[in-house]
């Protein structure tokens, strides 16, 4: 409380006091004026009253003081909490971690009788787990189990497909660094069985694109404009064989980033659209100076192309893919263009139909397939593979399907492989 207002109070008080006396002890101007004894019991009565309004002014003065202190406390207390709110938000509490923790995965169980085999396989058993340590930093993995058993002798092997840091840098662009999958094809990065037709990956994803694919290196990824997104990974690279059946192989050089060779890495660009619903149009490049790290030094260009479409009912599938391996020297016995690998391709196209079939619960799904590869393209004789493909897909529910497709292969320069498939598989 102010001096001004404190004199206002204190004049106020006063002027009450006076006003308190009772009109027969205050003097009268007809009466004769009050002696010594009266004026002094006048006097003494006015200073109790005073001493009494000063002693209720100091009790107010010391409250006022008293809240004052208390809502200085109490601002500083808000103030402290907000802070820690805003600590706690931006950092997630150790005790949060399951709820920032996620797991994830899927299955396959193949059955094939085709000419040459007739087996039954679990061929994949892949588990995912992610963690978000912030809502801008998150670690993504994906382990698979191959062939159902692994160890020595046995015919799968465990695999580490992915295991990566993911930063958002802004609201359009993040980096990820570790093992990725690489930006090419349609089936490399998302090859659950639901998301797919046939009951094994088609050829040319498997010969052409080594799917599945992955190398250790860093991927800047986002949006330039609204439907047209981006990636740039500078990576590990292949190291293909130089000698034997398998020489000069795309899948065949897949190092799986296990004390893999470094002395030459690669280079992938991938533009995609998705400014329509249902519309995905893509194109990768890849460039590596030398595929046999350093022995050779044979460069490696990849460049592919694909459409995945499915507007309502229908779907449409087509894909185009090709190497190119250049030897600088002269051309010997371990050189790609001596056994025609110095120029590798294929491509395939899949029309689909999915829908619902009369009162059957889920979905169903019928396709047809035409594939063309050619792993030694370079060559002068006729090593091309063709293959036919066609049957359907049942999803009871979106993340279970059932699969069944009749494959019937047209090659003139070697045995084909006809027959047919059953598949079964999940994601989660």
């Amino acid at each position: 409380m102010n001096i001004l207002t404190r004199s206002c109070l204190l004049a106020t008080l006063g002027l009450l006091a006076f006003s308190s006396i009772r009109a027969d002890e205050a003097p009268n101007p007809m009466d004769a004026p009050p002696n010594a004894a009266e004026m002094w019991r006048i006097i003494q009565q006015q200073q109790r009253q005073i001493e009494a309004l000063q002693r209720q002014l100091e009790a107010t003065n010391e409250k006022v003081e008293e809240t004052d202190q208390k809502v200085a406390e109490t601002e500083q207390k808000v103030e402290m909490t907000g802070d820690m709110i805003e600590q706690v938000a931006s950092t997630p509490a150790a005790g949060n971690w399951a709820d920032r923790t996620s797991i994830g995965g899927y299955g396959e169980l193949h059955y094939n009788n085709l000419d040459s085999k007739e087996e039954i396989d679990f061929h994949r058993f892949v588990l995912y787990f992610n963690h978000d340590f912030t809502d801008s930093i998150r670690f993504v993995s994906e382990l698979e189990l191959e062939h159902s058993i692994a160890g020595d002798g046995q015919n799968g092997e465990i695999e580490l497909e992915q295991a990566y840091v993911e930063f958002d840098l802004n609201q359009s662009n993040a980096l990820r660094a570790g093992l990725f999958l690489m930006p090419v094809g349609i089936l490399n990065e998302t090859h659950e069985p639901p998301t797919f037709y046939g009951v094994e990956r088609n050829p040319i994803e498997r010969n052409i694109i080594p799917t599945t694919w992955w190398e250790g290196g860093a991927d800047l990824h986002g949006e330039l404009a609204p439907g047209f997104s981006y990636n740039l990974a500078v990576s590990s690279g292949l190291d293909v064989p130089q000698t034997g059946s398998r020489a000069f192989l795309i899948r065949s050089g897949r190092s799986k980033v296990s004390e893999a060779r470094a002395n030459d890495g690669a280079v992938t660009g991938r533009l995609k659209w998705t400014g329509m619903p249902g519309v995905e149009l893509a194109a990768t490049g890849q460039y590596q100076s030398d595929v046999t790290q350093g022995d050779l030094n044979v460069s490696a260009t990849l460049f592919e192309a694909h459409a995945d479409i499915r507007r309502g009912p229908f779907g449409l599938r087509a894909l185009y893919a090709r190497w190119d391996l250049d030897k600088s020297g002269v051309i010997n016995a371990s050189d790609p263009a001596a056994i025609g690998r110095d120029e590798q391709m294929g491509w395939y196209v899949e029309p689909s139909l999915r829908g619902r079939l009369w009162e059957i619960p889920g979905e169903f799904g019928a396709f047809v397939r035409y594939d063309v590869w050619d792993n030694n393209a370079g060559s002068s004789n006729n090593t091309e593979f063709k293959q036919y493909n066609a049957g359907f897909n049942y999803w009871p529910i979106p993340d279970v399907v059932l699969k069944f497709d009749a494959q019937q292969q047209d090659n003139d320069s070697a045995k084909n492989d006809n027959g047919f498939n059953l598949g079964i598989g999940y994601q989660f």
